[in-house]
């Protein structure tokens, strides 16, 4: 008797754990929202215009971004001051960090860095 019950609690416990499992992934935000989701928060914390994400990730820890931003807008346009801001999400794509890792002149081609990075 004692040993059905057993069988029938980890029976229950794994359908349980399947449960789970299918409301995390139905909670989960799809990619575009994460993005999308980081872009504002970024700009909404900074006060400066996201242009582009020149580079979108999952991570072990949630999320990356690479975003480029208007700093500082000038005449002519190939003028004005970007920069870009490696931003990470958690795994629901709420910022959790941000940090500018360059700034440089938008009508300029950033020759020494690989990958356009």
């Amino acid at each position: 008797m004692s040993n059905t019950k057993n069988t029938s609690d980890t029976q229950n416990s794994r359908e349980s754990r399947k449960g789970a499992e299918s409301d995390t992934a139905e909670d989960r935000p799809r990619p575009m929202q994460v993005l999308r989701h980081g872009r504002t928060q970024l700009e909404e914390l900074t006060g400066m215009s996201a242009e582009s994400v020149s580079s979108f990730g999952q991570t072990e820890d949630g999320w990356s971004l690479e975003v480029e931003v208007l700093e500082l807008a000038r005449v002519p346009d190939t003028m004005s001051l970007m920069a870009s801001y490696q931003v990470e999400l958690d795994p629901q794509g709420e910022l959790t960090g941000y940090r500018r890792v360059r700034r440089y002149e938008r009508g300029r081609a950033d020759s020494h860095r690989a990958g356009g990075r």
